[in-house]
């Protein structure tokens, strides 16, 4: 289990913030700048002096970045400023079809098709294995569906397809 658990702080370095996730954000010497913060359904969070901050794809240190960029114009010199991941609500995977508890599940770690059937109790009796969708996403807005055959993972014969989810991926079992 140990191999497949990520710490938050190294999550942080390759994780993109997704709407609803809680960040803390510290300006260094600045007391008043540094909140925790709620990122909103559009990807964008409000901070005094900063304005308003995309987090759209961004890692916690690439938005730690365009802070510091945008406190730079008002202060002598460009602030240091950490982000830090203290809720990931937003990062959610989605399991529907013929699974025993079909749902919404918030992962803190790396996790596979395999993993979020478990999750979702596992396929129920009338559950097609080899037909399996994982339904997501481009960050162009275009929806691609990716086949995953449960039959051939369980037997180890396409480990290759068990592939980690991405945030607001959609498994779905038909």
């Amino acid at each position: 289990l140990g191999a497949f658990v990520m710490s938050f702080s190294a999550m942080a370095s390759s994780y993109f913030i997704n709407p609803g996730d809680v960040i803390r954000i510290d300006v260094w010497n600045e007391e008043s700048l540094s909140r925790e913060v709620l990122v909103r359904p559009d990807g964008h969070i409000s901070l005094p002096m900063a304005g308003e901050i995309d987090t759209t794809n961004n890692t916690p240190s690439q938005v730690g970045d365009a802070i510091s960029k945008a406190l730079g114009g008002y202060m002598k010199d460009i602030p240091q400023v950490v982000v830090s991941l203290v809720n990931v609500n937003g990062n959610k995977i989605y399991v529907i079809g013929k699974v025993t508890r079909p749902g919404v599940f918030v992962i803190t770690s790396d996790t596979d098709v395999t993993q979020a059937l478990a999750l979702a109790g596992g396929l129920n009796a009338f559950a097609d294995e080899d037909d399996i969708l994982v339904l997501r996403r481009e960050p162009d807005g275009k929806q691609v569906a990716i086949p995953f055959n449960y039959a051939r993972v369980k037997s180890g014969k396409d480990l290759s397809s068990n592939s980690v989810l991405q945030s607001r991926d959609v498994v779905l079992v038909p």
